[in-house]
């Protein structure tokens, strides 16, 4: 799915928490998750570092959105 709406000019990140799936589907770009029960989240954090935690994970996913991208790439950082 995230190939044919890349192919409409569409931007997509693919935010994940096996990287190795991304990859062998054809994703342009990956952003590393949590966990597969918890992709953008650890409820075992206090309240405001869990907050910390998915807004870090998005601002990521936005930086991905806008890089130009030649191949697939991994936002490990």
């Amino acid at each position: 799915m995230v190939k044919e709406i890349e192919r409409a000019g569409i931007p997509v990140v693919h935010v994940c928490t096996i990287v190795p799936i991304s990859l062998t589907v054809g994703a342009n770009r990956i952003v590393p998750a949590v966990a597969i029960p918890h992709p953008l989240g650890n409820p075992a954090l206090a309240r405001e570092e869990e907050k910390n935690l998915r807004r870090r994970l998005v601002m990521k996913a936005l930086r991905a959105l806008q890089t130009e991208v030649e191949e697939q790439t991994v936002f490990a950082n």
